[in-house]
């Protein structure tokens, strides 16, 4: 169950609405078609942005795009096992590959190759753990220990922490607990879209490992 299916199926008994946006596939046309879906969804009220893997990558680059234009920022964002380097080099990549049945690492570095284009992996434009992280939205980063794409997490974690961000890191033991933590997740900032600083007080109320 990914995490469109999860804030899709809470929302509207909260009277929120989830927008998937359309996008274009390729950098920079993706984060443009973003960046104006959110700006439209801005103009109606509160809004919080999350994404899983690649797309919680893209979210990430959306929120320091939002940033270094001094545009208003979304209240928070969720972002559920999130590649933030795309590089793709990080040691849990081949660690818990062989734990994780449905992670395909060929066809995740396909659609990295298809949206990076002729930009350099390391761009801190689409790898957001190259970036200077200050001044993000709150943050929950959400994975599972035996995540491939785990270590883009922790280091996202930390570097968002030592840049003053207030940013919440919870790790479940596998993909069946990163799947209730997301639901929780959900189910906690969803009804509290206007109310970030109220964000790390009600996910740590759910009953979900941390790091």
């Amino acid at each position: 169950m990914t995490i469109l299916h999860v804030a899709g199926r809470l929302s509207f008994p909260r009277g929120a609405v989830v927008v998937r946006p359309r996008f274009r596939p390729g950098f920079p046309g993706a984060l443009d078609d973003l960046h104006a879906s959110f700006e439209r969804c801005r103009r109606r009220g509160p809004v919080m942005v999350a994404g899983e893997g690649l797309g919680a990558g893209i979210a990430a680059a959306l929120l320091l795009r939002l940033r270094d234009e001094g545009a208003a920022l979304p209240r928070c964002a969720v972002l559920v096992s999130a590649l933030l380097d795309l590089a793709m080099d990080a040691p849990s990549l081949l660690l818990n590959q062989s734990a994780d049945p449905e992670f395909d690492a060929a066809a995740l570095r396909a659609s990295v190759a298809a949206y990076a284009g002729n930009v350099p992996l390391g761009d801190p434009r689409i790898s957001a753990l190259h970036a200077n992280l200050h001044g993000l939205p709150p943050l929950l980063l959400l994975a599972a220990g035996t995540d491939p794409l785990l270590d883009d997490s922790l280091a996202f974690a930390a570097r968002a922490a030592r840049s003053g961000v207030a940013v919440d890191l919870c790790v479940s033991p596998d993909a069946g607990g990163l799947r209730l933590a997301t639901r929780a997740a959900m189910a906690s900032v969803g009804g509290q879209v206007t109310a970030p600083a109220a964000l790390r007080a009600r996910i740590r109320s759910h009953s979900m490992p941390s790091s």
